[in-house]
């Protein structure tokens, strides 16, 4: 497995056989990167929820590549209608399998919805996302949550060893609670902070994350933007 971070939330996933661009907010202020370099090849696209710091390049993405988008049931529509030719509607328990890898939907704290004209929209249940593939450890995206004890059941069914984090504060878990959650409810293998140093408001930071784990026989990886890694 292939991991690309792109800065904030939006990571790439190269397996055999896909290429999968999760929550591509590549017009964070923290990524200088090329866009359609970012995305060329993508397969599909997934997104945790329907904040615009998360949806962020999709209709690009899936216009300029063919990608797929799979997402909450209200966000496919949504996107639909603004021009994504190929959905795949899921919800919170369900897994579709994609043939190169499958996609399971699991629970976030947290909220989703955009404002349009002046008027909020409510586009579905925010979500976690686990992605197995034949051959690769099983990775969970955790989307934007605070920490919950449910999800010890997250890990018993779906196993994850990879986990991605998200550690900013304020709208998310911060680096202690993002670290109880991985130690107490996980049996990560490797850690990936994300969801931070986006914006001034985000103040939690990897170096306070990465002490808070040093207990911890989880391996902590803070990736360069726009560089990969193997997983």
């Amino acid at each position: 497995m292939k991991l690309t971070w792109f800065g904030h939330s939006a990571f790439r996933i190269d397996i055999d056989g896909a290429a999968i661009m999760i929550d591509p907010f590549l017009a964070n202020p923290t990524f200088t990167g090329d866009h359609p370099t970012a995305y060329r090849g993508a397969t599909h696209v997934v997104l945790t929820h329907g904040h615009d710091d998360h949806t962020g390049s999709t209709v690009e993405i899936c216009q300029a590549t063919g990608a797929m988008l799979i997402a909450n049931f209200e966000l496919c529509n949504y996107l639909a209608d603004k021009g994504v030719a190929g959905v795949s509607p899921m919800n919170t328990g369900g897994t579709v399998d994609f043939g190169a890898f499958s996609v399971s939907f699991v629970p976030a704290w947290h909220s989703s919805g955009t404002v349009v004209d002046g008027r909020p929209i409510y586009l579905g249940n925010p979500c976690g996302v686990v992605i197995a593939a034949p051959g690769e450890k099983t990775l969970l995206h955790m989307g934007d949550t605070d920490i919950f004890t449910d999800m010890a059941l997250t890990n018993e069914i779906y196993g994850p060893k990879i986990g991605i984090v998200p550690i900013g504060d304020r709208f998310t878990m911060g680096p202690k609670l993002a670290a109880m959650a991985c130690q107490r409810f996980f049996s990560f293998e490797t850690v990936i902070p994300c969801h931070y140093g986006t914006f001034p408001l985000l103040h939690g930071t990897a170096g306070d994350f990465v002490a808070r784990m040093e207990d911890s026989t989880t391996e902590v990886v803070v990736p360069e933007r726009g560089v990969a890694i193997e997983l």
